[in-house]
């Protein structure tokens, strides 16, 4: 079958962007930073050097070290800079991660507005930031364009990337270059790469047999994406380069860290997610069924997901349904010290680990507070009561945060949907049931990349169907399909 992209002309495009905007005013989406939050953040920016570290603690000169970040192509708010090296009997991992707590007074004007934002959020024609860009996108930045104020985390790995020693400080550093992940899987495949990129896929590759091990599940998978099409936008889903993954080991092994170094000494906030019940996973092996996937019973979902090609619409509309796994996480704030015998309601199922966000401080809020619990830690000073006296409130500011964000996306994938279909009323296309409810059937369509509801139900989990689109309105951003 001649596979053809559901395109949205120039007109169309025009219509979207005014969707987007009143899906944002829909959602509570904020607009354009305040006054005083604007005035407060151009003034830190403006200094001539940082503003001292908020423990008043000084930096080590890591300038030295060859930073590079690796991000989308365009990306300007740059968490996260990494080098690798290899050691007589293992690796030693530099992960830079920015300093925001030097750039942002707590109790002033910007992180009155974190709070209020919680976390970065995204639309098809706008990044709606975290932190004024005066800061997320300039001097808080690991751009490399001069020195920067960094977390700096050094953990050694043995030959099997296993930590043995775990480190955080603050630091300067200095990024050489700012990579895209095409070009760094290109330089990979080719051969060119320098010695950390080779490294970033040897370790990336142990540290996934670990996670394997474990029993963790990859949650690197296809994206349903809106992308900019000339003058529109087109639908479509992208399947990771592989470097995504090894780079996400690299944040993941720094996050299983932090849980750790936070749960020894029984303060911080960790991200957490209950086993998801057997339920849910007898759910997706009908769904794989349905799809044409063959899933042994003697083989685990995190094992049958690294198996499958991201690539044929049918296995990336599986993929796309780790959601189903995931939809219970959370935050959970740290009372008491927790020996190695971590209970369930302190882990993250999907990590299969005790896991906590500490990598992503331009944006998302909890990260910020992560990272200022470890850094008093590894130093062994007690964590600063701003830090502390934020904790509790945290977890439900992060939901929220998440919720609007979800929402939001979600709600500008059903408005392209119904712009791109309105021509196509009348046509059939291929799907499977992926969720049962009780008034309809959740259905992922096999190209396009459309996921939407059959009304009425009873169709079957996993079973292939053909839907006629019977309806589009575009203004309640909703489509209609029935069985053909």
């Amino acid at each position: 079958m001649t596979r053809r992209w559901l395109r949205a002309q120039t007109r169309q495009g025009d219509l979207l962007r005014a969707g987007f905007q009143a899906v944002r005013d829909e959602q509570g989406v904020p607009g354009s930073f305040p006054d005083d939050v604007v005035a407060e953040a151009s003034s830190v920016a403006s200094s001539p050097q940082p503003p001292p570290p908020p423990d008043g603690v000084g930096r080590r000169d890591a300038t030295d070290l060859p930073f590079v970040t690796i991000d989308p192509a365009g990306s300007t708010d740059l968490d996260q800079a990494v080098f690798l090296e290899r050691r007589e009997h293992g690796y030693r991992v530099h992960y830079a991660i920015a300093d925001v707590a030097t750039f942002v007074r707590p109790g002033g004007a910007v992180d009155r507005e974190a709070h209020a934002r919680g976390v970065t959020l995204y639309s098809p024609d706008l990044r709606t930031a975290l932190h004024p860009p005066s800061l997320s996108e300039s001097v808080a930045s690991l751009l490399p364009d001069g020195d920067r104020p960094a977390v700096l985390w050094r953990i050694d790995l043995d030959s099997a990337g296993r930590p043995v020693e775990v480190d955080v400080e603050r630091a300067v550093v200095r990024s050489r270059a700012q990579l895209a992940y095409g070009d760094v899987q290109r330089a990979i495949d080719a051969g060119t790469a320098d010695e950390s990129l080779v490294l970033l896929r040897e370790i990336g590759l142990l540290r996934q047999e670990l996670e394997v091990e474990r029993g963790g599940i990859d949650v690197r998978v296809p994206d349903q994406e809106i992308e900019a099409d000339g003058p529109g936008f087109r639908l479509a889903m992208r399947a990771p380069h592989p470097v995504e993954s090894w780079n996400a080991q690299i944040s993941l092994l720094t996050g299983m860290c932090a849980a750790r170094m936070m749960l020894d000494a029984g303060i911080g906030i960790v991200r957490t997610m209950p086993p998801p019940p057997d339920e849910d996973y007898e759910r997706l092996r009908r769904t794989a069924e349905g799809l044409g996937i063959e899933w042994p019973r003697d083989v685990s979902y995190a094992e049958l997901v690294r198996a499958l090609d991201p690539r044929p619409p049918a296995h990336a509309a599986f993929l796309n349904l780790v959601t189903i796994l995931l939809r219970s996480a959370g935050y959970t704030v740290l009372e008491r010290a927790v020996d190695d015998d971590v209970p369930d309601a302190l882990r993250h199922a999907a990590v299969a680990a005790p896991y906590a966000h500490v990598t992503a401080p331009l944006r998302r809020l909890v990260d910020r507070y992560g990272t200022e619990a470890c850094l008093a830690i590894a130093a062994g000073r007690e964590v600063p009561s701003w830090v502390v006296d934020a904790l509790p409130a945290l977890p439900e500011e992060m939901r929220q945060a998440d919720l609007r964000a979800r929402a939001l996306d979600r709600a500008c994938v059903d408005l392209v949907e119904a712009v791109i279909l309105a021509p196509h009323v009348g046509e059939e296309y291929q799907a499977v049931v992926v969720d049962e409810r009780k008034e309809y059937d959740v259905v992922q369509l096999h190209w396009p990349a459309v996921r939407t509801h059959v009304r009425g139900g009873g169709l079957g989990l996993g079973r292939r169907v053909r839907l006629r689109l019977t309806g589009v309105d575009v203004g309640a951003r909703q489509v209609t399909f029935a069985p053909a």
